[in-house]
């Protein structure tokens, strides 16, 4: 392993790690350039075996047995002086700077699937790797997300997912007609005078879904849920009014799955 010891970020190679917003890493001018953080050995190992490319690791001196051979520059230093440098505490005490792949068209993350979950304007990170892994956990084929969404490569999001973001097919949507023309009957999430239960069996009946779920605040606008073919809701005990959007992600997407998925 090619192992660099240090005591500063200033080097020009690890501004990934200390510098560079999440913007100036998804480098979106020259977004074949980008790059982005994954956190933890778990996750990291789960990038890579999905064919992520690495640019080097940043790590604590204790875990180097344990990276895998890259043939990249390892930086390393002791837990305290990588959390003054980082200004926070690495997860499992591993960092990975990994180049962004390539993200497929609409037509191509649709291809062969009968389930999709949308997310629609969720900013939060760790909503955003929850609901990616329950898709993958409960029958959801792939994930779409508006342009107003987290970036699903973001470092919190990458954790929390637990490396499903490198499983499932993913990419961002420019317009439901997307979905529309490509077969889907579109499902919203949301309480309105024209939603049914999740488990209606009008829903039972679709072949190709689109489950749409909104941002955390307001949840989906009145244009999506004109547009969208069925309202449906979870229905509540105790005067609750809703859950978390990841909560309910994963209700609906047990409850919406294929139901002759194996699991």
């Amino acid at each position: 392993m090619n192992i660099v010891h240090i005591d500063t970020l200033d080097h020009a190679a690890l501004a990934p790690y200390a510098r560079l917003t999440e913007r100036q890493l998804q480098n979106t001018l020259h977004p074949e350039e980008g790059l982005f953080i994954c956190e933890s050995m778990k996750v990291i190992r789960v990038a890579l075996e999905r064919g992520m490319e690495p640019v080097s690791f940043l790590c604590e001196e204790k875990f180097l047995e344990q990276l895998p051979e890259c043939g990249v520059p390892v930086y390393t230093a002791e837990r305290e002086v990588l959390r003054r440098l980082t200004g926070y505490e690495l997860s499992r005490g591993v960092l990975c700077a990994m180049r962004r792949p390539r993200l497929p068209k609409v037509g191509e993350v649709l291809a062969g699937t009968r389930r999709v979950a949308v997310l629609d304007g969720v900013v939060n990170s760790e909503n955003t790797g929850a609901i990616f892994r329950a898709a993958a956990s409960l029958g959801m084929d792939a994930v779409l997300l508006t342009h107003t969404c987290c970036d699903p490569l973001n470092r919190r999001a990458c954790r929390v997912s637990m490396g499903t973001v490198f499983q499932l097919p993913w990419t961002f949507l420019d317009n439901y007609m997307q979905l529309k023309e490509n077969g889907f009957s579109v499902v919203a999430l949301a309480l309105t005078d024209r939603s049914v239960s999740i488990d209606d069996l009008v829903l039972k009946g679709i072949d190709k879904m689109a489950v749409v779920m909104g941002t955390e605040g307001d949840g989906l606008s009145d244009s999506v849920l004109r547009m969208a073919d069925h309202v449906a809701r979870i229905p509540m005990q105790r005067g609750v009014d809703s859950l978390n959007v990841a909560a309910a992600a994963a209700v609906a997407f047990w409850e919406l799955r294929v139901k002759s998925c194996e699991f």
